[in-house]
């Protein structure tokens, strides 16, 4: 294993992270990379949130048993809504009479600023199946059939999720929250393709499903999408974790490394004391 003091030794490292995008710069400049950052997603509110509204105003009449916050952001995205309908304080207040239920650390922080104590929180690495297995492990004491259970979704829907609380005999209600587009200013992730496609990037970092979306996206409208896979096969791709993990797998991908807790500075950290050994591998020439 490469010493974790020399890091990534002056490899050439892209980050598709947008909201903490200085941040993910400095902590791959401190592991001895030279970063590139390139913002690859927005948040969009959505403009008429039907959904959520009228998740408002059933809990406000008591109409779920489970509530399901799957992000820390949505979960505070979802109480400005309901703010627009009636005070906080009254949803906190609905909330508080029925099963809460968090996907990890995140939205559990966010209920906690909310003063909602959370009944069940899914360990890591917080995937749609540790959420399911977490209810099952609990399933005599929080049974699924027949209640009603509202789910706050995180950019695009889980179909799988949503099959398997359906499956458990769950009367599912989404509530949408928000979604994910591409940012304003395409730029820098039309140069980061052509980048990767020139072979001037050594390691790319994936700290959310959405960016592989993305990158592949912007890759296909500019006809580099067979250079881009080219190239990726033989550069690091480093995921956060198990969902992001999933998707780079949909695209044909697999991710050569997930760290061992799934958040940014171990994901840097971890990628950066593998780099050497895991790039000489992946560039062997074949005989």
């Amino acid at each position: 294993m490469e010493n974790s003091k020399t890091g990534f030794a002056g490899l050439r490292v892209l980050s598709l992270e947008s909201r903490r995008a200085a941040e993910m710069a400095k902590l791959i400049a401190s592991n001895g990379g030279i970063a590139t950052v390139a913002p690859s997603m927005r948040e969009i509110p959505l403009e008429s949130n039907t959904e959520a509204l009228a998740f408002a105003r059933r809990l406000a009449e008591g109409s779920f048993d489970v509530v399901i916050f799957l992000t820390g952001v949505g979960t505070r995205a979802l109480a400005r809504v309901v703010e627009t309908v009636y005070p906080v304080d009254q949803f906190v207040a609905a909330l508080r009479k029925i099963t809460v239920v968090a996907r990890g650390p995140k939205p559990v922080a966010a209920l906690k600023e909310l003063g909602v104590q959370v009944t069940v929180a899914v360990p890591e690495p917080n995937t749609w199946r540790d959420l399911l297995r977490t209810l099952d492990e609990k399933g005599h004491s929080l049974p699924l059939k027949g209640r009603r259970v509202a789910v706050q979704e995180y950019g695009i829907s889980n179909p799988e999720l949503l099959a398997g609380l359906a499956d458990r005999g769950a009367h599912v209600t989404r509530v949408p929250v928000y979604d994910w587009g591409l940012p304003e200013e395409v730029a820098p992730l039309r140069a980061a393709v052509e980048a990767i496609a020139r072979d001037e990037i050594d390691i790319v970092l994936f700290t959310t499903s959405m960016q592989v979306n993305h990158l592949l996206q912007v890759a296909a409208e500019m006809n580099q999408e067979q250079a881009l896979r080219r190239a990726l096969s033989r550069m690091l791709i480093a995921s956060i974790g198990p969902v992001t993990s999933e998707r780079l797998h949909e695209y044909g991908f697999a991710a050569d490394i997930e760290p061992s807790h799934p958040k940014m500075g171990y994901l840097v950290s971890e990628t950066a004391q593998r780099s050497a050994e895991i790039l000489r591998r992946k560039r062997i020439p074949a005989s």
